[in-house]
């Protein structure tokens, strides 16, 4: 069950010739309320795609979408260099956050076991996983976690062993749904560089949406605004410089300081908030 919150797949173990996800004319409603509609993705391999918009847009419900947990109207084709199908690929995906119990005594390891594993944990021999589950913590720079408490973990390093447990196996494609809100600026910071050495190491296609402009502008290949449907896409500079961003958020982000102008920190979380 949880190898399932961080992983999904199709009729394949992955793609080795993976190259693009295109999503097209994406639709979702629930009963007569349309969530958006029209949207035309295509997310490429060795790419960072960020989607930012006001809440209620529909960011998370894309991602949820492309998961197959929602219904939606519209093809969703993962395809290679030559535009010819190529399976169903392993999907990586990070959510907002777990719902855990922090008073329990449930470690790093503990979790990872569960993932790996159908068995129930204490009828397995963690010896067996731990060289696993520490080199994919290697990874995110957090194999000292693998013995700590889950509660004991601050929200950026607990946003990290997520992280790692999405990599394993490596996917082709991964989601990433706002993975650092909340988490204080030194974790944010060493997420995305972390997501920025996965990109240019694995050669993954990565989906993030984001509420960050800052980490946003200097991250990403590409930037997706959404607002029920695509508003627009392009480049940071391209998107943030049009008017639909003053139009939909009442702000022009000024990429020299990767905020909006006039504006420090808190205020702009305010803006988006």
């Amino acid at each position: 069950m949880l190898r399932h919150i961080f992983h999904h797949r199709g009729a394949a173990e992955g793609c080795a010739h993976f190259c693009c996800t295109k999503i097209e004319d994406f639709g979702v409603s629930f009963g007569t309320f349309e969530v958006f509609s029209h949207v035309n993705l295509h997310v490429h391999c060795g790419e960072l795609t960020a989607v930012i918009g006001p809440n209620g847009a529909g960011k998370s419900t894309l991602l949820r979408a492309i998961l197959g947990e929602v219904p939606h109207r519209g093809s969703l084709r993962f395809v290679d260099a030559d535009d010819r199908h190529t399976g169903h690929p392993v999907i990586g995906y990070v959510p907002q956050y777990l719902r855990l119990d922090v008073s329990a005594p449930t470690t790093v390891m503990d979790l990872f076991m569960a993932c790996m594993t159908a068995r129930p944990v204490w009828l397995c021999s963690a010896r067996r996983y731990r060289p696993r589950a520490r080199e994919n913590l290697a990874r995110v720079h957090a194999e000292h976690l693998l013995d700590r408490r889950l509660g004991a973990l601050s929200g950026g390093e607990l946003q990290r062993v997520l992280l790692a447990l999405a990599l394993d196996p490596m996917p082709n494609l991964l989601l990433l749904d706002e993975p650092v809100s909340g988490v204080d600026q030194n974790g944010l910071t060493l997420f995305y560089e972390i997501v920025a050495d996965l990109r240019a190491q694995e050669d993954l296609a990565i989906l993030l949406v984001s509420h960050d402009l800052g980490m946003v502008a200097r991250h990403a290949d590409k930037v997706v605004v959404m607002a029920h449907g695509i508003a627009a896409q392009g480049a940071p500079a391209e998107v943030f410089e049009s008017p639909v961003m003053e139009r939909i958020f009442g702000i022009r982000p000024d990429l020299r300081r990767c905020c909006p102008r006039g504006m420090d920190a808190g205020e702009e979380a305010a803006a988006w908030s």
